[in-house]
């Protein structure tokens, strides 16, 4: 049977949670809740699992803090022994406005520090990644005041619908194929129509 890693990035911590910087955690909570599972504790991160059409679906939310989380993406695809095509990475993105989702087969880490990481852990940029825009509303030099700053009241009220839509979209590269996903939902994830 296929496995998958589907890997939330974000910083653990209650000080962190609900900040812009830990959407991935968000997505795959959601995701954990649609498919009606819970996370464990266990080695470099928080880990749930459950069968999605036939395949094996693992949900990792590193707990090495967002610049290291390379350590606990290779450790994980060495121990479930998951190939990197399925392998999907979800983060957020400051060069995207708030709520637009973007996936990608492969690419840079865009100035990432937690995608870097990845790249220098695995050795490769070919993995697929799930970018959800958070806007770029700061000023010059205040970019890590405003990723780890909660989202302002407009953005809490829509974000439920967004956070939704990219848990669809990391189903969807599961069930139905990275091409399918990104044509589906790439775009503008807050945009009902």
């Amino acid at each position: 049977m296929k496995s998958f890693l589907l890997v939330g990035l974000g910083n653990i911590g209650s000080e962190y949670s609900g900040t812009r910087h830990n959407i991935g955690f968000e997505v795959l909570d959601e995701v954990a809740k649609q498919m009606e599972v819970g996370f464990e504790t266990l080695r470099l991160g928080d880990i749930a699992h459950f069968k999605h059409k036939g395949k094996t679906v693992y949900l990792l939310k590193p707990s090495t803090l967002m610049n290291s989380s390379g350590k606990a993406v290779r450790y994980w695809l060495k121990q479930k022994n998951i190939p990197l095509k399925n392998v999907l990475v979800i983060t957020d993105d400051i060069h995207l406005d708030f709520g637009t989702l973007r996936m990608r087969q492969k690419g840079s880490a865009g100035g990432h520090n937690g995608l870097q990481d990845i790249c220098d852990q695995l050795n490769t940029t070919a993995y697929a990644r799930l970018r959800f825009g958070i806007g770029s509303a700061f000023g010059r030099g205040r970019q890590v005041d405003f990723v780890l700053q909660p989202w302002d009241a407009d953005e809490a009220k829509l974000l439920p619908f967004g956070v939704d839509q990219a848990a669809q979209a990391s189903l969807s590269f599961v069930g139905d194929g990275v091409s399918n996903a990104m044509n589906t939902f790439n775009g503008n994830a807050l945009d009902p129509s």
